[in-house]
């Protein structure tokens, strides 16, 4: 497909997503719900026809030399697909909040000014390999009133065709124009280009992928962009702590899934508790094969852990953002290094503590930087799902409009609405 006819394409999607926006944003609440909950029945009853074209893209992912952790976001398992439906089902059982007014105010003039939340109206979304990204991004355009222009992975062609030919079916269904969720149907790169540059037809760009992706994107995009560029997460283990607990919540913080953007990449111990700390957890991940790369005191402490694969960190480790089973460790004086060192070298993304001194805790909540902060559970929580928003856009770590992960909230603005019974003013 040559440039001319991709911008034709981009531009009658752009349209089509324009106009079906003035339809969602007049849909009631009932008619998205029944949309939510159809496309969760379209996919509990098309789990293996969805895995048919899903094997279609591993194959050609594993053929063109995907490493391991791209492939296996790239994979649409049951389990993958029921936690989409879930997400579909626990959006309609939440309220709707287009619409609402909030913080009405008489004034002296007598005009009565308060704020209503309203859809954006239509985004767009690039992403690559995870292909429940379409339903995740789809679902939350429903719910939120707006129209979506989709540009997925090519990567993730087919399972991305075959989960959009469903919300198309549960739009359909219900009674909702088909053109408010679209897929770019091509892998031609000059579509990007062309998505982000309609400020007439897209209100907003999300970008969810890698750190590359984003920043180009945010570099050329010509409408508002929300993102994180990485995913630099720390989890502290303070003095005091439970050791015990300390070591199963960074264990899951770094093991239970080495590719998304909320796995810690970083391990800060304080010193009074890395003696006792760091055997335990070094042994955990000697055994999983986690390679650790640690400073010197770190070093020090772990090369007496059998089997333990230990290199020296250097300064780019810090900063470092793995996606593999890859973690740096670094033992610090206490709470005030763990602070300094978070948010010099983090991402601004996700970061926990593990202690059992409440002060330290609130200081901790207080003065790290980022979009999500923890106390005493693991950075992997960091997910629209896990927060009960039902699914999530993205996870930003912006600072205006949107923080953390984005639900229904971050795809809606206000404007002011003003009520009056004849008032002028003098």
């Amino acid at each position: 497909m040559n440039a001319t006819t991709t911008a034709e394409l981009m531009q009658a999607l752009g349209l089509q997503a324009r106009s079906a926006s003035t339809c969602m944003a007049q849909a009631s609440a009932a008619l998205k719900n029944q949309t939510l909950r159809r496309l969760a029945q379209l996919l509990r009853s098309n789990v293996e026809s969805l895995q048919a074209d899903n094997r279609a893209d591993l194959e050609r992912a594993r053929a063109a030399g995907l490493t391991e952790p791209l492939i296996d976001r790239l994979k649409l398992s049951p389990k993958v697909i029921e936690t989409c439906a879930q997400g579909c089902e626990q959006l309609a059982a939440m309220p709707d909040i287009v619409g609402e007014i909030l913080g009405m105010k008489q004034m002296p003039s007598g005009i009565r000014v308060g704020q209503m939340r309203v859809p954006i109206g239509v985004f767009g979304m690039i992403y690559e390999s995870r292909p429940n990204v379409t339903i995740e991004a789809a679902s939350l355009s429903i719910k939120s009133g707006n129209a979506c222009i989709l540009r997925g992975g090519s990567e993730a062609i087919e399972s991305n065709k075959a989960l959009a030919q469903l919300v198309r079916q549960a739009l359909t269904d219900a009674g909702l124009p088909a053109n408010a969720v679209q897929l770019v149907p091509t892998t031609d790169r000059a579509a990007v280009g062309q998505l982000i540059a309609m400020p007439q037809h897209v209100d907003l760009i999300i970008p969810r992928g890698g750190k590359g992706l984003i920043e180009r994107i945010s570099a050329e995009a010509r409408v508002p962009v929300i993102k994180h560029l990485d995913g630099n997460c720390h989890t502290y283990v303070d003095d005091p702590c439970d050791i015990d607990m300390a070591v199963k919540v960074a264990d899951n913080a770094k093991t239970q899934k080495y590719s998304p953007c909320n796995a810690s990449e970083g391990l800060l111990v304080a010193r009074g508790v890395a003696a006792a700390f760091l055997p335990e957890i070094g042994a955990i991940y000697a055994a999983k094969g986690v390679e650790m790369r640690g400073c010197p005191e770190a070093q020090s402490i772990l090369m007496t852990v059998p089997g333990a694969h230990v290199k020296a960190a250097t300064e780019q480790d810090w900063f470092e953002e793995y996606l593999a089973p890859i973690i740096s460790i670094k033992v610090v004086a206490g709470l005030d290094e763990a602070i300094a060192h978070i948010n010099h070298y983090g991402s601004h993304h996700t970061d926990a503590i593990l202690t059992s001194d409440h002060r330290h805790a609130q200081r901790f909540l207080r003065e790290v930087d980022s979009a999500s902060v923890m106390v005493n559970t693991s950075t992997r929580f960091a997910d629209g799902f896990e927060y009960g928003l039902g699914a999530e856009i993205g996870i930003s770590t912006d600072k205006f409009h949107a923080r953390g992960p984005v639900g229904i909230d971050g795809l809606t603005c206000l404007k002011y609405v003003v009520l009056g019974e004849g008032e002028v003013r003098q």
